[in-house]
């Protein structure tokens, strides 16, 4: 039987949960959707852990609108840098909301990072429903860190056409290449 002071600890803990995320795209620290994270940060919700980089190479690109993916295939690509954020279930919540989990744009996996932090990591990765179409139709053109560069070329979801889903860009983008490169399995 538990105690009344472990029940009184117990949602206190559930509070303070945190979960390790990987943010290599719009979310980093200069980017077009930090300003998420730094709300966040303010409510205390999420805490930076700082810049970090993946231990596996892994394809980072980007599709439609200059929105960046990474994809979950091992071996290809680069080594990505990237940030890592201690978030709340809360948050957690919220960015899984803006990645469009329910919706199938990205999905939340796994990843090695190089890291102090025993905990478990992961990253938003390309939904592997669209990933190697959106892989081959890189072309081999996967960076190791989205920057300033390639962030010129990203329009944030208000300015999209509103006529259409993210996955219908997804899919008009993927399609709209004459060439096929290698698959990445």
């Amino acid at each position: 039987m538990a105690t009344a002071a472990a029940e009184a600890e117990e949602p206190a803990a559930r509070t303070t949960a945190r979960s390790l995320i990987f943010v290599y795209g719009t979310l980093k620290e200069g980017f077009p959707n930090h300003s998420l994270l730094q709300d966040m940060v303010a409510t205390g919700d999420v805490a930076a852990h700082g810049p970090r980089r993946t231990v596996h190479r892994l394809p980072l690109v980007c599709g439609p609108y200059g929105i960046p993916f990474l994809l979950n295939f091992p071996g290809h690509g680069h080594r990505v840098s990237g940030e890592i954020y201690a978030v709340s279930p809360a948050a957690l919540a919220k960015l899984d909301e803006l990645e469009g989990i329910l919706e199938g744009h990205y999905e939340r996996l796994p990843i090695e990072i190089e890291s102090e932090e025993a905990a478990p990591v992961e990253a938003y990765f390309g939904h592997h429903s669209f990933a190697e179409a959106l892989w081959r139709r890189s072309h081999g053109g996967e960076v190791c860190c989205y920057t300033e560069g390639a962030a010129r070329g990203y329009v944030g979801r208000r300015h999209r056409p509103p006529h259409i889903t993210f996955l219908q860009h997804i899919h008009t983008y993927v399609s709209s290449s004459s060439s096929s490169s290698s698959s990445p399995r």
